[in-house]
């Protein structure tokens, strides 16, 4: 429903890590009346007696497409990840509280939000998110990661090598980006034929199995007692951007620690400007230090 592309998570026993993309690209292909009933959608006006949202009625669209301002409003927080959390931290405290016979809050604190600037910040994090329960001693291999986005990955890979081990993995992907970037994509929105998720644009120039190659290359880097031999060859893809084996895994294996609200190449960061305050945005002296390591290429 919202304007935001699914790209990794992680859910552990008391916290979960998300990596979202929000594409007001996509959201400004939306006409006004699809706008109105994603947002009805996502707030409905009522609730039929099973429990379920009340579909949207003409009068309730016209009430937000016959209001600029409103529907103006509306447009901008269908692709803030502000509005993204709220319904899904209030889902998820609605049915454990129901479960343990509790009321009130649930969640501690509000979550932590990390801009990534640049293709560099996107490599680090997408695999801190993905080895995540294995750093955790929470499964030893990705493909034993339960409750991530890379192990669903992982099962669809393995669907397309024995397509008749599970006809259900076929779907195991559908509501995640693509992980690959097509070359041959114009630019533009790409949006989704499939209804479950916002676009299918990938994020990463690489395969997902090249992908998968280098989770496990840096798994084997950090991971005491890892089985298997250490390869100590460098990723094709950490040299085009200039990235030190060292900077890499000290970057995913500390990202939450060495970022703020932003992270990215020191140039990229100092240039940028909060639109809140107009102030500059300061990098943590290590995560600086890391950064300007990081050729320019």
């Amino acid at each position: 429903m919202f304007g935001i592309d699914r790209i990794g998570y992680a859910v552990l026993s008391n916290h979960f890590h998300g990596l979202l993309r929000t594409r007001p690209d996509v959201l400004a292909s939306w006409n006004d009346e699809e706008v109105a009933r994603r947002w009805l959608s996502i707030c409905p006006t009522g609730k039929n007696k099973d429990g379920s949202a009340v579909a949207p009625t003409d009068r309730h669209i016209r009430s937000i497409t016959g209001c600029p301002v409103k529907l103006q409003q509306i447009r901008r927080r269908l692709s803030d990840i502000a509005c993204w959390m709220r319904p899904l931290c209030q889902r998820v405290a609605t049915q454990i509280n129901n479960e343990d016979d509790q009321t009130g809050r649930f969640f501690q604190n509000r979550y932590k939000a990390t801009l990534l600037c640049d293709e560099a910040s996107l490599l680090a994090w997408s695999p801190y998110v993905d080895l995540n329960l294995v750093r955790a001693a929470a499964a030893e291999t990705i493909e034993q990661s339960d409750h991530t986005s890379i192990q669903r990955r992982v099962r669809s890979e393995q669907t397309k090598i024995d397509p008749e081990a599970s006809p259900r993995r076929l779907t195991e992907t559908d509501f995640l980006s693509p992980l690959q970037i097509d070359p041959d994509d114009p630019l533009g929105p790409d949006r989704a034929t499939s209804s479950v998720r916002c676009s299918d644009k990938g994020y990463l120039p690489m395969s997902v199995s090249e992908y998968l190659q280098l989770l496990d290359w840096t798994a084997r880097q950090t991971a005491d007692g890892e089985r298997g031999r250490t390869d100590g060859s460098v990723p094709p893809l950490l040299k085009r951007l200039g990235l030190s084996p060292d900077t890499f895994i000290e970057l995913t294996r500390d990202f939450g620690s060495l970022f703020g609200h932003v992270s990215g190449r020191c140039e990229r960061v100092d240039a940028m400007r909060s639109c809140r305050t107009g102030r500059r945005f300061h990098l943590r002296k290590r995560g600086r230090k890391l950064m300007s390591s990081i050729g320019s290429n």
